[in-house]
This record gives C-alpha cells, sequence and structure tokens, in this order.
C-alpha cells in the first residue's frame, strides 16, 4: 500500500469496488445456476421468469461496467440458445 494519502484513498476505493464487482459477479452466476437447475429440474413454468432475471443481472453489471459488453453479449446469447432450445424440446415432446 501506497504512503501518501492519495494512495491510501486509492486503496480504499479499489477494497470497495472489488466487493462491488465481486457481488454483481455472484449474482450473475446464481441466476445463471438456478436458471439451468429449473432446466435440468424440467420446471418449465418457473424458466421464463428465471431467465429474465438472469438477463437482468446481466445487463445490471454490464451498465455498471463490472463486465466488458461483449462478455455480457455472450452470456446472454448462450442463455438465449439453451433456453430456446430447452423450449423447443419440451413443445415436442409434448
Amino acid at each position: 500500500m501506497g504512503r501518501n494519502k492519495s494512495a491510501e484513498k486509492r486503496h480504499r476505493q479499489s477494497l470497495k469496488r472489488r466487493e462491488r464487482n465481486r457481488m454483481y459477479k455472484s449474482r450473475i452466476k446464481t441466476a445463471i445456476k438456478k436458471l439451468l437447475k429449473a432446466m435440468e429440474k424440467k420446471e418449465v413454468e418457473s424458466i421464463e421468469p428465471l431467465f429474465k432475471q438472469a438477463l437482468k443481472e446481466i445487463n445490471k453489471a454490464r451498465s455498471k461496467g463490472v463486465i466488458h459488453r461483449n462478455t455480457a453479449a455472450r452470456k446472454i446469447s448462450r442463455l438465449y440458445k439453451k433456453v430456446n432450445a430447452y423450449m423447443a424440446q419440451v413443445k415436442s415432446e409434448s
């Protein structure tokens, strides 16, 4: 850590930002895991709200600068692919 006031302040700021970034990333991971688990358990009615929640968390992290916009786009694209394939499978089974 630095020896002057500005370096100490920068260190404090970086610790706060690190915690905030970890929170946003954790929320993204949790939302995605919940969605994938619902797909595994074949809980069709809960997939749409969980999907919307995952998209919301990803977009919020992107807007705050926690993740890069291309990373957010890639995650969203992959989720759309999985959900659409799952829903098509469900429709073909019934």
